[in-house]
């Protein structure tokens, strides 16, 4: 393949690296599939153009002919037959009106509209054009970096917050791809490739060069990309976030990216103040006592804390479970909220109250994690965000929750939720605390009320060193320290005693302001324990003595541990607070529930199937067209093989013997057809050795050739045996007065084949089988061949127009 042509392959492919961002601002991978096609097009026409040694106004012509068929065809208008027609173009100033539009009427991520489709397939085909003509015809692949440049400014002009690296780095490595693609085109200029001490490599063995440069360039894309995120800025580098610990839970502004991608961690150690007051949330709820807002937990148990798993689930536009189905006690009240998110929080997690039933008011690209009960975005963000949302508020009685009944062991509420490291000063406190209790909830109110006055436990900013111990027994010693290790503590301990326990993110209840409205700070950040009991769900127990958190609350199960046990009939001031930390199961029996972590059952959903079975049909489609073309070789090969085999089926001579004992040559049709034999099975040997990478010399004759191919392939036996035929065959068949006649030539060439097959690499059998050489290199000479002639065509047809020029008229004017 001439450079030319490889060079437009390359930009094509580099134009789909570089619209990678692209998939930040579309819900779907719609656009990439129609972008595949239209780009795979474009660079086939240029290709083709090429190849026929088309001018460059042709070259450009034919791929803004095959844009203009491609969006003919995928955006009709239902008035055109393959080609355009006026109506088309008129078909296409509504899909920019349209567009223009949805611009201002969606968010990021947008849905599947054909006018954003069309502008998007448009752009980036335009885009491979442009870079197409700025590579291969004016040689300038840097300056093809401007249109891949624009693709990119795309998402971050409309992108509310950063985009992501990783579609900045797929895009980078497809311009490096350019560049280094053109500057191997010049280099092959000169001659033939080397290594470093001088020896010439052959097409298909890796240069160290080559590899040398390639590793240069991945280190030179690392270091531009990595270097900006770890030099420290005002806001802090990727060092100073890496050392940090937490996520400024407690009394930070909890601020983040991403859902899934925060770093809910709490630890067990450290020390968390803030002297300045931030406004986070302001809410605003028609329930009277509302209790913890909630946006995201940590399950992941190490020595030395509590860290998040990324959530997955089903969107939240698909609906979200209601608690009140199938519960095993207690009542419930509906509520709603309206919520408005200032810019200093920063997050793809949503803040809600446990058991929200229904979200409104957030675009497209928002989450709900069953498992974990929270709301989260990848790509959407909490700042200056407003919503509302309706949550059920439970109430429960110690009563209701002795009810509760232990947990299969194999239950993967209790596989992922009691795992916990060995700690000897744990195990011993919690025997000791649990030793009688003989009901669930028993033992998690003995754990929850061990953390107490009584018991020596203060709440304090700064805390102790762990010296010779560990975290969590130095906390249990000291007994002194703030929520996050309140939480873990209890937490942990409830691991201990069997119970499936997480610590819980979000903020307290706040400021009340104006009645029902109450203003969040970063003073209300709070990280609390959940226990799950059978029937019930997940149950809070905020440990953290509240004396010590601002807009603390708690419940009729969990009472404050520093006041006087409440009766019966004073719960109803209390019980609202409690309510929230039920978040019941959707059924009573856990074990008919399905495993939450199976793959397809979390984010499972049945809405927008007509959409998705369209795409799937297209993505069948380009894969099917994709294997078509990767065969068409191998087929080609197989039937060339076949039809040379049943031309080499043994025949037995029928010469009489008279013509066997004359000593004339007599050339009969069976000697005629024994050479025809022989030349079909020499050509199909030479195809199987340029297949398996075997050299040929056409100054050799067949018999030298075929003791070489034995020598260098190493072949024996009935391989060596049938090479050797082969080569007397078509010596004979040559040279002698009397060919070869009845020879098994077609066992032959199979164990030849065999032979090399034994003695090559994988990657060689697989090239010889999929992409056969021969039949390449076959058609690149035959392509070579028609390009010639047709511009020996073209030229003679100038010649003829030639004598025909009106300038053969006129004289030649003096000067």
């Amino acid at each position: 393949m001439t450079g030319p042509r490889r060079l437009g392959l390359v930009a094509a492919g580099a134009t789909l690296l570089a619209a990678a961002p692209i998939s930040s601002i579309f819900d779907t991978w719609k656009w990439l599939m129609m972008c595949l096609l239209v780009v795979g097009l474009i660079a086939g026409a240029a290709f083709a153009a090429r190849s026929l040694r088309f001018p460059t106004w042709a070259q450009a012509a034919s791929m803004i002919v095959v844009l203009l068929l491609m969006l003919t065809w995928i955006f009709p208008s239902g008035h055109e037959f393959l080609i355009p027609t006026p109506s088309t173009f008129g078909h296409f100033a509504d899909l920019f009106t349209q567009a223009g539009q949805d611009t201002r009427s969606y968010a990021v991520p947008v849905p599947d509209r054909d006018g954003l489709l069309f502008v998007t397939v448009l752009g980036i085909g335009s885009v491979a054009i442009a870079v197409d003509l700025l590579t291969v015809v004016v040689r300038r692949p840097a300056l093809a970096g401007l249109p891949m440049l624009a693709i990119y400014s795309v998402p971050v002009a409309v992108y509310i917050d950063s985009v992501p690296v990783l579609p900045f780095i797929i895009g980078a490595v497809g311009f490096l791809w350019l560049l280094v693609s053109d500057n191997i085109d010049r280099v092959r200029r000169f001659g033939r490739r080397f290594t470093g001490d001088g020896r010439d490599v052959d097409v298909w063995e890796p240069s160290p060069l080559a590899a040398a440069g390639r590793r240069l360039g991945v280190v030179g894309v690392a270091a531009a990309v990595l270097l900006p995120l770890a030099v420290p800025t005002i806001t802090g580098g990727l060092l100073s976030r890496l050392t940090q610990t937490g996520t400024g839970i407690g009394n930070g502004t909890g601020t983040g990216t991403g859902g899934g991608r925060i770093n809910l961690f709490a630890s067990l150690s450290g020390n968390l103040s803030q002297s300045e007051t931030v406004e986070l949330v302001r809410l605003t709820t028609n329930e009277t006592t509302p209790f913890y807002l909630r946006f995201g937990v940590a399950d992941q148990l190490t020595n030395v804390g509590f860290g998040s798993r990324s959530p997955s689930g089903s969107s939240v536009a698909a609906g979200m479970p209601d608690p009140r189905t199938g519960n095993a006690g207690g009542s419930y009240q509906e509520f709603t909220a309206d919520v408005k998110v200032s810019d200093r929080l920063n997050q793809g997690m949503l803040p809600i109250y446990q058991n929200t039933v229904s979200v409104d008011g957030i675009q497209r690209g928002w989450f709900y994690d069953n498992n974990q009960q929270v709301v989260y975005s990848n790509r959407n963000s909490t700042k200056e965000l407003e919503y509302k949302f309706t949550y059920v508020r439970a109430r429960y009685t110690p009563a209701e929750l002795r009810q509760a009944e232990p947990l299969a062991p194999d239950d993967p509420i209790v596989r992922l939720n009691t795992a916990h490291p060995d700690d000897p000063t744990v195990d011993a406190l919690v025997a000791r605390l649990i030793a009688g209790k003989t009901t669930e909830y028993d033992k998690i109110r003995a754990l929850y009320d061990y953390f107490s006055s009584k018991n020596g436990f203060t709440y304090s900013l700064s805390t102790q060193t762990a010296t010779n111990s560990s975290e969590i027994a130095a906390f249990l010693k000291n007994k002194v320290g703030y929520c996050q290790q309140y939480a873990a503590a209890l937490a942990w301990m409830a691991r201990e005693a069997g119970l499936p326990a997480r610590v819980a993110f979000g903020f307290t209840r706040g400021d009340s302001r104006e009645g029902n409205t109450y203003v969040i700070t970063n003073k209300n950040a709070h990280a609390w324990t959940e226990v799950y009991l059978r029937g019930f769900g997940w149950i809070p127990f905020d440990a953290t003595p509240s004396a010590g958190v601002r807009g603390a609350a708690r419940s009729d199960w969990a009472p404050d541990t520093e006041l006087p046990a409440p009766t019966t009939s004073s719960s109803t001031a209390t019980a609202a607070p409690g309510a929230e930390a039920s978040g019941p199961a959707a059924n009573v029996e856990r074990p008919d529930r399905p495993d939450l972590n199976e793959p397809g059952l979390a984010g499972s959903t049945t809405t927008g199937e007509t959409s998705n079975l369209g795409t799937t049909l297209l993505i069948v489609a380009l894969v099917a067209l994709f294997l078509a073309l990767l065969l068409v070789p191998a087929l080609r090969r197989v039937l060339l093989r076949r039809h040379r085999y049943a031309a080499t089926v043994p025949r037995v001579t029928s010469l009489t013997e008279a013509q066997a004992g004359r000593p004339d040559v007599v050339v009969t049709a069976e000697t005629t057809k024994a050479r025809q034999d022989a030349h079909a099975a020499w050509d199909e040997l030479l195809d199987t050795m340029v297949d398996f990478r075997v050299p040929l010399d056409p100054s050799e004759t067949p018999r030298v050739t075929a003791q070489r191919l034995i020598k260098d392939a190493v072949l024996v036996d009935q391989s060596a045996a049938g090479a050797t035929l082969l080569g007397t065959a078509e010596e004979r068949a040559r040279y002698a007065r009397k060919p070869l006649q009845g020879g098994e030539l077609t066992a032959a060439l199979t164990q030849v084949r065999r032979g090399l097959a034994r003695s090559a690499t994988r990657r060689t059998r697989l090239t010889a089988a999929i992409l056969p050489p021969s039949v390449l290199l076959r058609w690149r000479v035959a392509l070579a061949e028609s390009s010639t002639k047709l511009l020996g065509a073209g030229s003679r047809f100038r010649d003829v127009l030639s004598r025909f020029s009106p300038r053969r008229l006129l004289t030649h004017r003096s000067r």
